[in-house]
């Protein structure tokens, strides 16, 4: 352990033999593997594995992590017996006695899990599925989540629980107790993985579930790799997936869960929020049930007034029939989910549709195709009245996407570095209606978690 200078931080070096997964390959699995790892990703497989290797920071600056362990490094190296990581100054407090604490190696071998497995069948040009159409990419999400080994045909019980990371502790807490209640009728949660209201629910749900000695709960948490260095995993997260951009991560949300909760929370969960309704309201997709509840404490209230301000302002009345909103009531919370997941339930039988994964969900090309939030990009959005409202919801989806990756995701803090805020422009009432629910995220300080907050984007009437 290197801590002769008060000013540099305790690192570790380990070498680690991976469970689960990883455990089984031929040595042509092995390599292909190293050599991905070798390859082009090798950058991107460190910071994931440094995101993960601090787990729990209350840190949501993207380069946090990289400028405090500056020296940090992984390796996957090929052996007889299978894969090994080596660890070079690796942070400390993954480990206890010089041994990395059990969940943290579990979190890093899903890291090389996932990368590789997008490196190696997901390629552009050489992978096995055709990632141009919307068959594709569902296939290529399914085979994802199947490898990461979380697809189990079990009756539906996942909660997908949305919300900020920058969050106020009256607003923790409540997530908490919708969490405990949820716990109690033996549902299982879902979240991005990281802090705040991504927390609460899994940190409450643990409590319920000891209590109902639910034995195999699941704590899943499903990121990517442009968010996970800002948000890195909680602790309680047994389950991680990283998933190639936001919109396969989007995608697997919806595929997987069952019913949808979303606590307070800022662009992030407005972009959320849009993805979902936007589907919904498609015809396909129609008759599907869906259970999707807006909750949190009294004092958040005026928050998802605003949200449903816009929203109706944006996608029209009809958008309001495919969520309901109940503010400081967790056991109502609970009780609705639970009564919306056995209608679920019932839905799949008669469909003769999967519980673990929903094929019947029709989701469009336009919400599954990767948005590179560039400033001409931002700029060219279509953000007017008169579209079909699944359409607007696509584009607005994009631009809350394109705050997000300003906020936090390295390549657009890069962005905006060199170029300065993006510029969103549309109809006057709509971006007068943006522009309030962005002022109100600055001033409520969800846009982050310390430090002043510098606006990536400009609104343009």
């Amino acid at each position: 352990m290197n801590d002769s200078n008060a000013s540099i931080l305790p690192t570790v070096a380990a070498h680690i033999y991976p469970r689960g997964g990883l455990d089984i390959l031929s040595r042509d699995e092995v390599a292909r593997l190293r050599d991905a790892s070798a390859g082009g990703m090798h950058d991107l497989l460190r910071r994931c594995a440094l995101a993960v290797l601090t787990s729990g920071s209350a840190s949501d600056d993207p380069r946090a992590a990289a400028e405090l362990y500056p020296d940090f490094d992984i390796q996957v190296l090929q052996q007889d017996r299978g894969v090994r990581i080596d660890l070079v100054n690796a942070p400390a407090m993954a480990f206890v006695d010089g041994e990395i604490i059990r969940g943290v190696a579990e979190l890093l071998f899903a890291v090389v899990r996932d990368l590789a497995y997008t490196a190696i069948e997901l390629r552009e040009n050489t992978g096995s599925r055709d990632l141009a159409t919307s068959e594709g990419i569902t296939d290529a999400v399914f085979g994802l989540l199947r490898n990461a080994r979380i697809l189990h045909p079990i009756d539906p019980n996942l909660v997908v629980c949305w919300g900020g990371h920058s969050i106020n502790r009256d607003e923790y807490l409540y997530t908490k107790q919708v969490g405990y209640e949820l716990g109690l009728r033996g549902l299982d949660i879902c979240t991005g993985c990281g802090p705040g209201a991504m927390k609460g629910p899994m940190k409450g749900a643990t409590i319920a579930h000891a209590k109902q000695r639910h034995r195999r709960m699941r704590y899943i948490g499903i990121t990517e790799p442009g968010i996970i260095a800002a948000e890195s995993p909680n602790p309680i997260v047994n389950h991680l997936v990283i998933m190639p951009d936001i919109e396969k991560r989007l995608e697997a949300f919806v595929r997987m869960g069952h019913g949808i909760i979303v606590f307070p929370g800022g662009v992030g969960t407005a972009e959320e929020i849009l993805y979902l309704l936007g589907i919904l309201l498609r015809e396909e997709n129609a008759s599907l049930p869906f259970p999707l509840i807006l909750t949190g404490p009294a004092a958040s209230a005026p928050y998802f007034e605003q949200i449903d301000k816009f929203l109706r302002l944006t996608l029209g009345e009809v958008a309001t029939s495919r969520y309901e909103i109940i503010v400081n009531d967790p056991e109502k919370v609970s009780k609705r989910m639970a009564t919306g997941i056995r209608k679920v339930r019932e839905y799949r039988i008669a469909e003769k549709d999967s519980f673990f994964f929903n094929w019947s969900l029709e989701i469009p090309l336009a919400f599954q195709q990767p948005f590179i939030p560039t400033h001409e990009a931002m700029a060219a959005l279509d953000l007017h009245h008169g579209r079909k409202p699944h359409e607007l919801a696509a584009d607005l989806r994009r631009a809350f996407s394109g705050i997000v990756a300003g906020n936090v995701k390295e390549d657009g803090l890069r962005r905006i570095e060199e170029y300065g805020p993006f510029k969103i422009h549309g109809d006057t009432d709509m971006m007068q209606s943006l522009d309030a629910l962005l002022r109100a995220f600055v001033e409520q300080r969800r846009m982050k978690i310390s430090g002043s907050y510098r606006p990536c984007y400009e609104v343009i009437a």
